[in-house]
């Protein structure tokens, strides 16, 4: 029996290399043959035991690039060794929202490497019909779709217009994900962050302008960049109480906050501001419809997008990627695993 290699967060803090039987496919499924998986944030809370879904032992990753090995007849086109992405989003079907269309919504989601087991391993099984091609990408590129989508969805949601002052809290990953999001609208688009190693990378990746809210007074810097005003659009991509208040205090009368970050934190906030505001809120939930969408974009529009990717760690060095992370100065962005190295 052919085995393969199996990374599972058998507690917080704690990385297990399992040897387990590659999966046998039924019908309706693909054998995937991972290439490179990233470490999203949500991977990171389930490793320290933060992460408010999870439960143990887990296999953590849902971003990733892999190689069709196995697949029966479809009426997708997809073959066997085919470069592809999957949608790691698995809803009922049943549910209220399902029945509505809003699947990213679903009562019961189970989002892999969080409710379910995830893509840190070295071979994986998917439903055909979640299966998306990228053919011509480097499968580099290919694992940056799903983080892509996050912001991408949120932005879209909030239907950013042409034009837009739009502030981002957060230089991370999902928030230069936004910043970008929000440029292909045609927005003018603000970054903060505590970071300045963030900042300046945000500003190579096409932001038009950056606030560091350890050396500056973010509020000030709005007044200045709106006349006053505020902005048309905020955008929390931290998970942190003091962010998305900042969002309020940073939006203008009669404008949009959008909430994509996730944390376990409570806030504490006097809501009548939304009222005397009149703020548009926006919650804004994994994605949905816009994987091909985006591996077009990648492919033509988003010329230096690989300029997110900081770090990649072999196989054998997972831990210390996730540790890298844990202990980050500013200088990583999207830290990817090469299940092939």
């Amino acid at each position: 029996m052919k085995t393969m290699k199996v990374l599972k967060i058998s507690e917080p803090g704690k990385f297990d290399v399992c040897e387990e039987p590659i999966p046998v496919i039924k019908e309706g499924e693909a054998l995937l043959k991972i290439k490179f998986c990233g470490i999203c944030g949500s991977d990171l809370a389930t490793y320290t035991g933060n992460q408010p879904f999870a439960s143990y032992p887990r296999i953590p990753g849902h971003e990733f690039s892999a190689e069709i090995a196995e697949i029966g007849d479809n009426a997708l086109g997809l073959e066997k060794g085919m470069l592809v992405t999957a949608n790691p989003y698995f809803n009922c079907g049943t549910c209220y929202s399902c029945q509505r269309g809003k699947v990213n919504c679903c009562e019961s989601n189970e989002t892999m490497g969080v409710q379910r087991d995830g893509s840190f391993s070295e071979y994986i099984v998917m439903p055909i019909e979640r299966i998306y091609p990228a053919v011509g990408l480097k499968p580099e590129l290919v694992a940056l779709v799903e983080p892509f989508s996050i912001s991408y969805h949120a932005v879209n949601r909030g239907d950013v217009q042409a034009g837009d002052k739009v502030l981002v809290m957060g230089a991370g990953a999902i928030g230069m994900f936004a910043m970008y999001s929000a440029k292909l609208r045609g927005a003018e688009v603000y970054i903060a962050d505590v970071f300045e190693d963030k900042l300046q990378k945000a500003l190579s990746l096409g932001a038009d302008g950056i606030i560091n809210v350890k050396t500056e007074d973010i509020n000030e810097r709005v007044r200045a960049i709106t006349s006053g005003n505020g902005m048309d659009v905020c955008i929390e991509a931290v998970g942190a109480p003091q962010t998305f208040l900042q969002t309020i205090e940073s939006a203008a009368f009669g404008s949009k906050i959008i909430l994509i970050g996730n944390g376990k934190k409570e806030t504490t906030f006097n809501h009548s501001v939304l009222l005397k505001k009149e703020l548009d809120v926006y919650g804004s939930r994994n994605s949905r419809n816009v994987f091909p969408e985006l591996i077009e974009l990648i492919g033509t529009k988003a010329g230096n997008i690989e300029e997110i990717i900081t770090d990649i760690y072999p196989l054998g060095e997972v831990k210390e990627a996730f540790e890298s992370l844990l202990n980050n100065d500013g200088s990583k962005l999207k830290v990817l695993i090469n299940f092939e190295a």
